[in-house]
């Protein structure tokens, strides 16, 4: 089966054999067992990742194999989406490591659905919250840290213009998570003055 993946203008063309698809099937179980337990996608934890997702997240490991030029990797990957995703004949791969941005091409020639992100709910604008709900509340406003590519970074929610907006990319993860910190405190006393942004 041949299954193409497409980073930005290169066509990678990957025949995974039939044999390979029925012989890996434990693995690809112990795939999506790992993916049972939830997710980071990105910017999102995701509880219960569903069948795109999944492949999704698989793609993003595709990404990583082509990159390091790790061929048994990419073939066993590209197996998963082909065996998960029947009818999927290509993958366009998000280079930036936003894992719910790759997407799929069927057969129909069609992309397949993406679920909709769920915004936090609006703080209110005056009147301070209390120190648990203010900090519940930036839990949900700033996200943790996420791997982008070779770097790390985290997002804030705005809810003036009711978008997340990116963190600027941190080489460690340990720098990206000393900056949500500071993002983190900075939403929670902001919410305790009864400022949501």
């Amino acid at each position: 089966m041949l299954l193409k993946a497409i980073i930005d203008d290169r066509i990678y063309e990957l025949n995974v054999p039939d044999a390979l698809i029925g012989q890996a099937q434990p693995f690809f179980e112990k795939l999506d067992q790992d993916m049972d337990a939830g997710w980071q996608m990105s910017r999102e934890w995701v509880e219960r990742p569903d069948r795109l997702q999944r492949c999704q997240i698989v793609a993003d490991k595709l990404l990583t194999a082509l990159e390091s030029e790790n061929q048994k990797l990419g073939m066993m990957m590209a197996g998963y989406i082909l065996a998960r995703l029947p009818g999927v004949e290509s993958v366009e791969l998000d280079v930036q490591g936003e894992i719910q941005n790759n997407r799929f091409n069927l057969a129909e020639h069609r992309p397949a659905p993406s679920e909709e992100r769920e915004a936090p709910r609006a703080a209110p604008a005056f009147g301070g919250l209390g120190k648990l709900e203010a900090m519940e509340q930036a839990g949900k406003d700033v996200t943790k840290v996420f791997k982008v590519g070779r770097g790390w970074r985290f997002s804030v929610f705005d809810h003036a213009s009711g978008t997340w907006q990116d963190s600027p990319l941190a080489p460690t993860e340990e720098d990206a998570s000393r900056l949500r910190q500071e993002a983190f405190k900075a939403r929670y006393d902001a919410l305790q003055r009864g400022r949501d942004h």
